[in-house]
């Protein structure tokens, strides 16, 4: 296919709340484009960039999928995003490698909750944002109150640049209010409209219209005003320049209106884009990080090399190779999958470039574009257009890549921090083999995954924004990988410390006829503060320990000590000490002490009041303000703590401290109270002591095996 130059280049994200129709106007797009011979659908699968079995059988987008369309000598990149809460990290990652942001309303519902906070990683990135109010056709479409909501969340700066026509079969057409002409559409059709004669009705409206988006496009512009004031308007070629400036440069929030279903406006929205959404270079030059030149060091893949010095990269074919990798797939039959933003100079198929991030270097052998699943061979891509290249050996999600002696690096987009974990367990022998592997092979696809061994319960954990999110990943594991799993609560980490200080005698002896076994010392336990670990003093004077044997004595209550004196939890923060004790010349060994420094440890633990600790969570909950009452007394319930509360906008934010184990439903309780409008981050923060009465359940329902002497 056509190599396309950076000028007829256009980068675009899809985003909104779920259900707002972003995956069905995609197809529309790409059906209008004649990219697709009909108009894919999420329900049977067809859709392009809803290509996944998890997606497909949940009716929802997950991750982010990339599709092109050729519009009139241009080529528009659709990054096509989930809508769902859980999954608004991607729409964050999606606006690294575009220009603009789609932002896709539902006519019947207005501005939502991922609707604000996608708009707010818009402005973030400093994104253009065009709207489209879509599903017109649909039966409870309100154009006035919806736009008017918008305008309440977003500014009055959101102008439409439309208006819908609606007759007896429903809404069937737009009025564009630059040119002043009316297109018509068949419902179902080709999504191609056909110019027709403006409805009377709507004359007036539309003129009003028309002239307050020239009042709003001319204002703070000396040479427009003057024209507006002295002709009544401006020329159309000079409206479509002046508007193009505009929404470039974030002074107007252009509104349309579509139904992705029907197709109604779906070439009329290719068109905007074309003329008004910005080309990469028109952005300006990007920001980098520069970095260290040097290239086969131990790579981390992490910007640790990155120097505080911006370099300004230029979006142009004569400046120095850079890529930046936004998204990693897996496809069964060309493995990995590396999707990249050539942000500046040009790269050929075969090509071999630096990875920065890792120090490696890797060979691009056939470069291709990205229809949906679909990889479509190039020759070549120019500065501004996104690729992708298969079976990268190193390259991962946020890495940057370029020629060597030109090393720059490009910060990823944040990303928040899991909310929820839970034991994730192998059905059998079979599948534990299996289940790293393919867990890792889904956390290159999605960053926001963890999977790892808790060093203390010694379950495999994995954690991601919720429950059901990592339900699809279990799912995911099932059908791609073919790897069973069960779900379970994690275990909280329990420990137990103590709070005062006590001494005890530890002996073991044990004859049975030639070599005998006999250890004999003394030992003192006393609290640390919380987090200090644990500490070994020898205070032996004397020589009543020989010296060989002391770390035997430690090994005991290290032993002992792992297996807790309560509950079965870790004893932490405490130090002990060996300041006396006895032996025998033949019979004393290692072992002898160090059941001798077990034995010690657990006579100690008998008067030093020991207690139990509990993992304490920092937590940070976000919801609209109407919910801030049932969440402050649901974070009480769970023995939370509030720490502080602010208003930001609409959206109240709560801090708090809560124990772990009353946190691990919190999720899906989250959801509940807020309508999905909430989310939440939370991060082990400290240890603290369990109350007693929950301690005692604890205690009762250990099973604490019985220590030999």
């Amino acid at each position: 296919m056509k190599a396309y130059s950076g000028s007829e280049i256009r980068n675009v994200a899809v985003v909104g709340h779920a259900h707002s129709g972003k995956t069905t106007l995609v197809s529309a797009l790409l059906h209008a484009a004649q990219m697709t011979p009909r108009m894919g659908r999420v329900e049977d699968g067809t859709a392009v960039t809803a290509y996944d079995e998890e997606e497909v059988a949940r009716g929802t987008t997950m991750l982010n999928a990339v599709a092109f369309a050729e519009w009139s000598g241009v080529k528009v990149n659709i990054v096509d995003t989930p809508g769902f809460h859980l999954y608004a990290h991607e729409a964050r990652c999606a606006m690294m490698p575009v220009e603009a942001a789609m932002v896709v309303v539902n006519a019947t519902s207005g501005a939502e909750e991922v609707t604000r906070r996608v708009w707010k990683y818009a402005e973030e990135f400093n994104l253009p944002r065009v709207v489209v109010i879509n599903q017109m056709d649909h039966a409870r479409a309100e154009v006035s109150s919806t736009l008017e909501g918008l305008r309440e969340s977003f500014g009055r700066t959101l102008t439409p640049v439309q208006l819908p026509i609606t007759g007896a079969s429903g809404f069937e057409g737009v009025i564009d209010l630059v040119t002043m002409e009316a297109f018509y559409y068949t419902p179902g059709g080709d999504g191609r409209g056909r110019i027709g004669e403006m409805p009377e009705q709507l004359r007036d409206m539309a003129t009003a219209a028309h002239e307050e988006l020239v009042e709003l496009v001319a204002e703070g512009k000396d040479e427009l005003m003057e024209e507006f004031f002295a002709e009544g308007t401006i020329p159309e070629q000079h409206l479509i320049t002046a508007l193009h400036e505009a929404i470039r440069e974030d002074r107007i929030f252009p509104v349309l209106f579509a139904s992705g279903l029907t197709g109604v406006g779906a070439d009329h929205l290719l068109d905007f884009l074309k003329v008004y959404a910005p080309a990469p270079a028109e952005r300006g030059p990007v920001a980098a990080r520069a970095m260290s030149q040097e290239v086969g060091a131990s790579a981390n893949g992490a910007a640790a090399d990155a120097s505080q010095e911006i370099v300004m990269r230029k979006v142009e074919d004569g400046e120095p190779l850079a890529l930046y990798v936004f998204k990693t797939m897996t496809d069964p039959f060309a493995g990995r999958i590396s999707l990249f933003k050539v942000f500046s100079g040009t790269v050929a198929s075969d090509a071999t470039v630096v990875n920065y991030s890792r120090k490696t270097t890797e060979r691009l052998a056939h470069l291709s574009i990205m229809q949906g699943r679909t990889l479509v061979p190039v020759d070549v891509l120019h500065a501004g257009d996104l690729g992708a290249v298969a079976k990268l050996k190193e390259t991962l999600t946020g890495d940057s890549l370029g020629e060597r002696g030109h090393e720059i690096f490009f910060e990823p987009a944040p990303l928040p921090e899991p909310a929820m974990t839970y034991a994730i367990e192998p059905k059998t022998r079979a599948d534990e083999d299996k289940l790293a592997p393919a867990v890792h092979k889904i956390m290159e696809e999605d960053l926001l995954v963890r999977f790892y061994r808790d060093p203390q319960t010694n379950e495999f954990l994995i954690a991601s924004a919720g429950q059901p999110h990592i339900e699809a990943i279990v799912s995911r594991l099932r059908r791609r990988y073919h790897t069973e799993v069960t779900l379970k609560a994690p275990k909280v980490p329990y420990r137990e410390t103590i709070r005062g200080r006590a001494e005890a005698q530890g002996r073991h002896k044990k004859q049975s006829g030639g070599h005998g076994q006999y250890g004999d010392c003394k030992l003192r336990i006393e609290p640390l503060p919380r987090g200090a670990g644990f500490e070994f003093v020898n205070d032996i004077f004397g020589g009543a320990i020989p010296r060989q044997f002391v770390p035997a004595v430690e090994k005991g209550v290290v032993e002992s000590a792992a297996r807790g004196y309560l509950a079965g939890y870790p004893v932490v923060d405490f130090r002990a000490t060996v300041f006396d004790g006895s032996y025998h010349e033949v019979d004393s060994n290692e072992l002898s002490f160090k059941m001798a420094g077990r034995i010690a440890f657990r006579k100690c633990m008998e008067q030093a009041r020991p207690v139990l600790l509990e993992p304490v969570m920092r937590v940070e909950v976000e919801a609209p303000a109407e919910f801030s009452g049932a969440l402050m007394g649901d974070l009480n319930q769970r023995r939370g703590r509030v720490q502080g509360m602010e208003t930001r906008g609409p959206v109240t934010v709560i801090r708090a401290e809560a124990p772990m184990a009353e946190m691990l439903s919190y999720g899906a309780a989250l959801t509940a109270m807020t309508q999905g409008r909430g989310s939440f981050h939370m991060e082990s923060d400290h240890y603290d002591v369990v109350p007693q009465a929950i301690a005692e359940k604890l205690i009762a329902n250990a099973k604490l095996p019985v220590e030999e002497e």
